[in-house]
């Protein structure tokens, strides 16, 4: 039965009902997400008639020391910044970047925290291909910049602009894209040091798009006077770059190199400064060799792996039967397999490896420095043929633990797999971040069903993909896999051509995987491999060589000449 109040107390009640309202929480507050947080981001016809595809970003940092572009997207260190696709974008038509824009460092731009910022946008240019598989995609081409998407020739950027934001009040910022890089300026060539570039049939036609290879020569003494002569090759691999092999620098810097400097270079190893190495490159005695280092940048990464990829394409084909033969020819290489030697750390340092390995009867020795993984059940941290998560380390029934992706010399984590992740996932989608973990899936990765790599982890929750870690060791990518299953057949040309140095504590884990190699090649008979490990102990990081590069050059010198006599000499 219901109850009739009286006035009074129904007057009484009302007030403490508007009461409780203005004590609770406003909708606006409980719900951050209505505060409006966007940057509309356009470009003018007058710069680019459009349309254009591709990947736009922006920026935000609390320093305008360099352009907010130049401080992104470093997995070592990086600002705040946002990434999306944008497909056939008008000129005059705003993009948005919002609430729900990933971001790096800060996951959505409605937790930015209040403060005083700069802001910068980029649009990263794709360029839309027919591949030779038939697949139609967007990537960005390198423009010789090695995959730098905040760097690259072509791509559009907007002036700096200064800001200050408040949370409770939202942002709305407006960003207009004025200006294009400008062409990467390719270093003069001297007396030393000579630049080649060529367009690759193989690649081109993979592509269905000019592609190129280039190198970078370092000249020895008397080569422009020793016409007649022919000289054995020094192959370096390692990361996209212009510079000249080994650092050669014929002066010494204007600054000093400080005692911080010094410090770091001598942890790493007993790697001379590049005006020292150029005194000993430079000596009457010295070894006579041509030190080269390549320039294969594919739209994934600033490098191939120097290797055929059902994703990136024949680059191990193009370097073997392109650009080594282009070189031999027009610089005097020597066309022996005992004249040529490979080098190079990290990337390099597999693909070195990879090369020596894969094309045992085509080079005479291996010095690979640090390389990344090279048995992929330690693919840094994870095996990724057993376990079921990159980002996770099962820990019992309840626990899981974080597994790291890189630490310092004393083992404390830097970054984990989950945070690298986030940072690829943002600067670019469909496996075109430009950085590691999806150029591993580009270069030993099957092709996804859309045409792109097939990732071997999904990049949001870490879950392995079986099918794709089993694709990269039954396609020869695991090296110490390759090695086991070839052995009978490739050992009698490996035998002791084979080097490996690494640092005990190297900062991605990966003497881990060298230990594991070693183990395999210690172990073989008919032929034994005399293979060389060697570990910088202790707290030696990433980086360690027991040798400076001019007593490296003495180290591939001295097998030259054991197995092909007369072929270095250490004067005309």
């Amino acid at each position: 039965m219901f109850k009739i109040e009286s006035k009074s107390l129904m007057t009484f009640r009302l007030f403490v009902f508007l009461g409780l309202l203005i004590l609770l929480p406003s909708a606006h507050t409980r719900i951050g997400a209505q505060v409006a947080v966007r940057a509309q981001i356009s470009y003018p016809a007058s710069l680019d008639s459009g349309p254009i595809t591709g990947r736009l970003f922006l920026i935000i940092s609390k320093s305008n020391r360099v352009e907010p572009r130049l401080q992104a997207g470093s997995y070592q260190a990086s600002v705040p910044f946002f990434g999306l696709d944008v497909e056939a974008l008008k000129p005059g038509v705003p993009a948005v970047i919002d609430a729900a824009t990933p971001g790096y460092q800060v996951e959505s731009l409605k937790d930015l925290p209040a403060g005083e910022y700069f802001a910068q946008a980029l649009l990263n240019v794709y360029t839309k291909v027919r591949r030779k598989d038939g697949h139609e995609i967007w990537v960005h081409l390198d423009q010789w910049e090695g995959q730098q998407w905040n760097r690259s020739p072509g791509n559009l950027v907007s002036e700096v602009v200064s800001f200050r934001h408040d949370p409770a009040k939202g942002l709305t910022l407006q960003l207009n894209l004025t200006r294009k890089l400008p062409p990467v300026v390719v270093p003069p060539d001297t007396e030393w040091i000579r630049r080649v570039k060529i367009q690759s049939r193989l690649l081109s036609e993979f592509w269905g798009h000019p592609v190129y290879l280039g190198a970078t020569l370092l000249l020895p003494r008397g080569y422009d006077q020793e016409k007649e002569r022919r000289y054995p090759g020094i192959y370096i691999q390692g990361h996209f770059g212009l510079g000249a092999p080994f650092g050669f620098t014929p002066t010494p810097p204007a600054i000093p190199e400080t005692a911080e400097q010094r410090r770091t270079r001598e942890l790493r190893g007993a790697r001379e400064p590049g005006h020292e190495f150029a005194r000993a490159w430079m000596a009457d005695n010295f070894p006579r060799m041509i030190a080269v280092t390549f320039q294969h940048p594919t739209p994934y990464y600033d490098d191939s792996y120097a290797v055929n990829s059902a994703n990136n394409g024949p680059y191990a084909d193009a370097l073997l039967t392109e650009l080594i033969p282009h070189l031999e020819e027009n610089f005097r290489l020597a066309r022996r397999p005992e004249a040529r030697v490979l080098t190079g750390g990290s990337t390099g340092g597999w693909e070195s490896l990879a090369l020596q390995i894969q094309h045992p009867g085509f080079f005479n020795g291996v010095w690979s420095l640090y390389p990344d993984p090279v048995d992929f059940r330690r693919y840094q941290m994870s095996n990724i043929y057993e376990d079921e998560n990159a980002f996770e380390i099962p820990g019992g029934d309840w626990s899981k633990f974080t597994r790291p992706l890189s630490r310092d010399a004393e083992g404390q984590v830097t970054l984990t797999m989950r945070q690298m992740s986030r940072l690829e996932m943002v600067l670019g989608s469909h496996s075109r971040s430009g950085q590691q973990i999806t150029a591993w899936d580009a270069a030993y990765g099957p092709v996804g069903t859309d045409g792109y790599p097939r990732p071997l982890w999904d990049p949001r929750t870490g879950k392995i993909d079986r099918e794709v870690a089993n694709y990269m060791r039954d396609n020869g990518y695991d090296l110490r896999h390759y090695l086991e299953k070839n052995w009978s057949k490739i050992g009698p040309d490996l035998v002791g051509k084979i080097h490996v140095y690494c640092g005990d504590m190297d900062n991605y884990y990966l003497n881990l995987a060298v230990y594991l190699m070693e183990d395999f090649l210690k172990g073989t008979e008919s032929p034994r491999a005399s293979a060389v490990f060697e570990y910088g102990r202790p707290m030696k990081p990433h980086g360690w060589q027991p040798f400076t590069n001019a007593e490296l050059v003495r180290l591939m010198a001295a097998r030259i000449e054991r197995t092909a006599p007369g072929l270095v000499t250490s004067a005309p």
